[in-house]
Parts: structure tokens; C-alpha cells; sequence
């Protein structure tokens, strides 16, 4: 059985299998780098893929493309041991499709974890695959009839856990657009406020995990807890503007960018973001700004600008009002949500005839308007008018 998932998606695949009674393994490629698709965020570029293991439809196993046991070692942190394969080890599960399952039995044989914790940690591994599997929307698979994957610890319906799954699956596309993948890492950055609201324990919990280098996903696997218990725990905060969630590409220069807060504050140039589809706006915005001593970025995609635009904050922001996906009431409606944008200045870009548009924008919480096409002057005089 193979296919691609714009013919059938993965919960049919999994249903066919279990109603077959299949023993074997099923392949699954991502045809984008798009884990999430609804994020528009290319926040891995490599190749994904998937392994799911089964034993007379019942699934055995599930495991990503990472060879690293990277994931199982995040779970084992929760039972405070530490993963240590020797040279020779790491050399032969190379060879393996499943090599944190080939060492997971090698810890039980050495008595290092219990069979409690093991079927533990496979149950979590197992979500944690056809979860991603359920938010992917674009992609291959091959189902290979074979042997089992032995020896086996344990076995779980494929019924219930879809059941599950679905239902979080629902849960997780509600805390979009602050929360948009499980691979974003949260980074504190309003301590202050954080300190007002809330109790000294709470804080500390967060200054502890919201490291900028833990992602949402790795914090799952540490606490032994589902990615949506700990999405519901750090979406108020997200929301506030106390913790933003950033992508890997960018932890490392954020995290700089902290520990010499002083020195930028010292060196502050004034930050204007547009938000805006065409490209030749964007370029024309940008160019003019930066002429004129601000630090100003342009992007055309809504909803990469809505993810940046917590890691970027700007001092002010222009926003196109007819985008693709997300337009620029919804950005502004959105933005004004948050603690963090409620007073910066959002100017609308809006077309000559555009009256109705102007009094929608108002309404969702724009600043101003700034009529297309405008000149290099009119420009400038809107963003003096605001900043300075």
C-alpha cells in the first residue's frame, strides 16, 4: 500500500491497517518542510520523516527522522538518567530504523530503567509521532508488509489513540498564531511584569525552562507531560507578551541580544516593521527607512511576520490591509491582544479609494493610515509624526 496524503490522509491510512490486522511498517515522507502548514513557518529545512511500527494492526513503535536519541534522552531526563551509549553502540543503531527502541531494551536488559517506565516512554514517543503525523497535510507513504519489530514490550490500539490525538490536535490549532509549533523555544522577556502578576514559585518555574534553548516539545518530554498540557500552561504568558517563542535559527542571536541588553538599549536605533505582500512596497519601505538612520525589516509573509514580530519588536508598524492567509485587520486585532503592542503606533496601507477600509482599521486598532502609492517625504513625515 502506497500512496500520497492528498489522496488519503494518515488517520484512514493508520484505520486501514488496524481493520487489516497488518503486521509491518509504514513510511511516511513530508513533501514540505512544513511540520505545521497552518504556520507558514519553514522552520526545519531538511527532509522529514516517519516510521510507524505494527504487529496485527496494534502499533508498536513510532519514530521521526532524528537518528540522534535526542528524544529519548529528553524523556529519560524526567527519570533523572542519562543517556550514555559507548562508541560501538552508537556505530551498530546507525545500521537500525529504530535505534532509540534497540537501546531503550538495552537499558531495560541492564536494569538501568523499569518495564513501567519503558512502556512510559514508548506510549509518549508513539503520540509524539502520530501527532505529527495528523498535522501533516502534504506528503508520501509506503506501508511494508513484513516481520514485527521484536521484541516487543507493548502494544497500543490504534482506535483510542486517534481518538486522542484528534481531539489535541483541535486543542493545539486554537493556541495559533502565538503558538505555532511544538519546535519553537519560549525565551523570557518581560521579567518585570512576570514578577508583578505572579507568584515568586511561578516565576522561577519559567525563568528555569523559558531558557530560549528548551523547545515546547523538549519541555513535553522532560516533564512527562502532553505538548498540549504544556502549550495551555505557556499560552497566557505568550499571549501578555511576557514570553515569546522563537525558532532555533534565531534562540542563539536572541539569547545575545539579552545577556547585552544594556549595551543595545545604549545603541538603540528605532525599529519599523512592514508587513506587507508586495514585494516592491516592502523593498521601497525599507530602503527609504534605512536612508534615514531606522532599522527597519519588510516582510511579505502575514504569518511569519506575526511570528517575528514579537522578536523583532518594533517601535512602529506598518501593515497592509489585503493579504493571502491572514489580512491586516485580523494582524491588527491580534497584535492589539497583546500587552505588548497596545500602544505602538500600527499604520494601515490603504488604496486611494479605500474609505470603508480605513474605517474597518480603525475599528480593529490602527494608529493611522498611509494611503498607496505615497511618496519618499510622505513617508517619512508619518513615521516622524509617530516616533519622534
Amino acid at each position: 500500500m502506497q500512496g500520497n496524503l492528498y489522496e488519503i490522509d494518515i488517520r484512514s491510512i493508520l484505520q486501514l491497517i488496524e481493520l487489516g490486522q497488518r503486521t509491518g511498517q509504514l513510511f511516511v515522507e513530508a513533501h514540505s518542510f512544513h511540520k505545521y502548514p497552518q504556520t507558514g513557518k519553514n522552520q526545519n529545512c531538511k527532509n522529514l520523516s516517519w516510521f510507524v511500527f505494527f504487529v496485527n494492526g496494534q502499533i508498536i513503535y513510532g519514530v521521526n527522522s532524528d537518528r540522534t536519541l535526542s528524544r529519548l534522552s529528553d524523556c529519560l531526563r524526567h527519570y533523572q538518567i542519562k543517556l550514555q551509549p559507548d562508541e560501538e553502540q552508537l556505530v551498530c543503531l546507525e545500521t537500525l530504523n529504530a535505534p532509540e527502541y534497540a537501546y531503550l531494551w538495552t537499558l531495560l536488559e541492564q536494569n538501568i530503567i523499569s518495564p513501567t517506565q519503558a512502556r512510559s516512554i514508548i506510549s509518549s514517543l508513539v503520540h509524539e509521532t502520530l501527532f505529527d503525523l495528523m498535522n501533516l497535510q502534504q506528503g508520501s507513504f509506503v506501508f511494508e508488509v513484513g516481520s514485527a519489530l521484536t521484541p516487543q514490550l507493548t502494544t497500543l490500539e490504534i482506535a483510542p489513540l486517534l481518538t486522542k490525538i484528534v481531539k489535541q490536535v483541535q486543542q493545539w490549532k486554537q493556541f495559533y498564531p502565538y503558538i505555532q509549533s511544538p519546535e519553537q523555544f519560549p525565551m523570557l522577556t518581560d521579567i518585570v511584569n512576570l514578577r508583578s502578576s505572579l507568584p515568586e514559585v511561578t516565576v522561577n518555574k519559567l525563568q528555569h525552562w523559558a531558557n530560549g534553548k528548551t523547545s515546547l516539545r523538549q519541555l513535553a518530554r522532560h516533564l512527562n507531560r502532553s505538548i498540549i498540557t504544556v502549550a495551555q500552561a505557556i499560552y497566557p504568558y505568550v499571549q501578555q507578551g511576557w514570553v515569546h517563542l522563537v525558532y532555533s535559527d534565531t534562540t542563539e542571536s536572541l539569547a545575545n541580544e539579552q545577556d547585552n541588553e544594556f549595551f543595545l538599549q545604549q545603541n538603540h536605533k528605532q525599529r519599523i516593521l512592514c508587513i506587507d505582500d508586495a514585494l516592491s512596497i516592502c523593498t521601497e519601505i525599507e530602503t527609504i527607512l534605512k536612508t534615514q538612520g531606522y532599522e527597519a525589516i519588510a516582510i511579505t509573509d502575514p504569518l511569519e511576520a506575526l511570528s517575528l514580530v514579537f522578536q523583532f519588536q518594533p517601535d512602529l508598524i506598518f501593515c497592509d490591509i489585503a493579504m493571502p492567509q491572514l489580512n491586516g485587520y485580523e494582524i491588527c486585532a491580534m497584535l492589539r491582544h497583546s500587552q505588548s503592542f497596545r500602544n505602538i503606533p500600527i499604520i494601515m496601507l490603504t488604496t486611494k479609494e479605500g474609505y470603508l477600509e480605513r474605517i474597518r482599521a480603525t475599528m480593529a486598532g490602527a494608529t493611522d493610515h498611509l494611503t498607496k502609492p505615497f511618496g519618499h517625504s510622505e513617508l517619512v513625515i508619518c513615521v516622524e509624526k509617530y516616533l519622534n
